[in-house]
């Protein structure tokens, strides 16, 4: 399910300082595709965090982080979040949640490193598979299911707040974020 994409001018107008006689107006606009900016912004704003670990060790790029997932989440306020295109193969991009952050950074101590960290969702099924696999065979797995409450909201502790072709962003009922992207495959068990 793809939001619409909407525009919006922004239109700033000054009044000069009274050091002449005639005050002056000047105005400017801007142009903007705002879901796209917002997203682009967010995506921004987490390329460098680790899949959140950096997020855990710094106070200011969370903040920032939030404050741009708010924004889409503006944007996607009203949209049907729980239909049929929430079913997919979803891959972690950033996250606050310390369950999965831990296991990412101390995979290590297995003697591996954590390779795509992804949700598996079929709403038909009403199945939600958390993943985190472990290269080059390795696998952790939790199998949960799911019940559809509204149009935003699914009952497995996570509402989403955005979605559209290419990413989710949820927010679970500890305040805790999610940002996956659709995989380019389909994890089977």
């Amino acid at each position: 399910m793809a939001t619409a994409t909407a525009t919006a001018t922004a239109t700033a107008c000054f009044l000069s300082p009274p050091a002449t006689r005639a005050p002056k107006f000047t105005c400017s606009s801007t142009l903007a595709t705002q879901p796209d900016s917002a997203k682009k912004r967010l995506l921004s704003l987490i390329a460098d965090q680790d899949r959140g670990l950096r997020t855990q060790r710094d106070p200011a790029a969370l903040s920032s982080i939030v404050a741009a997932i708010d924004a889409v989440a503006a944007l996607g306020r009203g949209a049907v979040t729980t239909g049929p295109s929430l079913s997919a193969t979803w891959r972690l991009l950033w996250t606050t949640e310390k369950e999965q952050l831990y296991i990412i950074e101390n995979a290590r101590w297995f003697g591996t490193a954590a390779g795509d960290v992804l949700q598996v969702i079929d709403v038909e099924k009403k199945a939600l598979n958390n993943v985190i696999t472990f290269p080059p065979d390795g696998v952790f797995f939790v199998r949960s299911g799911i019940e559809i409450a509204s149009p935003q909201r699914v009952n497995f502790r996570f509402e989403n707040v955005y979605l559209d072709d290419e990413i989710r962003v949820a927010k679970d009922i500890r305040g805790d974020y999610l940002i996956v992207e659709r995989a380019p495959y389909d994890w089977k068990e």
